[in-house]
């Protein structure tokens, strides 16, 4: 747990300084702050990919059509459980019970939530970061990723406001949670296809994220986290 203890702690303090420059970057910095957040996020969602598929042209083929399939059904059940609907609800709520709500409008709040909550679980860093700690107890990747992830919520405080800092707690939640389940059961995670699963069908909906940094389209994006577990549940049949 010790890695994810300061994944937190690293977004909560980036997020923190985020806040304080937010009242010094101007508009035109806050665009290019979002344009670069944008390009970075498209640029994980595609390395996420790239390393998850391999193989033969036929394997590429399958390992794709799963993440595709695995996403409509995601999604599907996603909507059925109204996850976009309840974190939206979250959202809001929070913003209610903080003092220093955003300067903007009353979606930024509950978009910055989302938005960094997807971004800093969905990476395959906090999955086999994850692992690792609960398997052997070594931190290095989640070490690595604290780094990033507290240079990411710098500079997405300043475009959504306090929303940012409500997301260490699912990423605390969500790591801390994979790191107990991986030490109970660290004999049954060493299958790469599973994990590889996981990085394609998570890095299309991490590439998502950058229409919502970039305001070009509402994305229920919470909606489609049920397909990183239908997705290696997909690969696990069709061995």
């Amino acid at each position: 747990m010790i890695g994810t203890l300061i994944n937190t702690v690293a977004i909560l303090a980036g997020g923190f300084l985020g806040l304080r420059a937010s009242q010094q970057f101007s508009a035109r910095t806050q665009t290019n702050i979002k344009l670069v957040l944008a390009a970075f996020t498209i640029w994980v969602g595609l390395s996420m990919v790239w390393q998850g598929i391999g193989g033969s042209f036929g394997g590429v083929v399958k390992q794709l059509g799963i993440a595709m399939l695995a996403l409509v059904l995601g999604n599907g059940l996603g909507m059925a459980l109204h996850l976009q609907a309840g974190l939206n609800k979250l959202g809001q709520y929070a913003k209610q019970r903080i003092a220093s709500a955003s300067p903007t409008n009353d979606n930024r709040f509950s978009e910055g939530f989302i938005t960094c909550t997807l971004l800093f679980c969905v990476g395959p860093m906090a999955i086999l970061g994850s692992l690792e700690d609960g398997t052997t107890g070594k931190f290095r990747i989640l070490a690595i990723k604290s780094a990033m992830d507290g240079l990411a919520a710098m500079g997405f405080a300043a475009t959504f406001g306090p929303g940012v800092l409500l997301a260490a707690l699912p990423v605390f939640a969500y790591q801390g949670t994979l790191t107990l389940l991986a030490n109970a059961l660290a004999n049954q995670l060493n299958d790469p296809l599973l994990l590889n699963s996981i990085r394609v069908a998570g890095g299309l909906v991490v590439m998502c994220i950058a229409v919502v940094i970039l305001g070009l389209r509402q994305v229920p994006l919470a909606n489609y986290l049920p397909s990183l577990v239908v997705a290696p549940l997909l690969t696990h049949w069709w061995k």
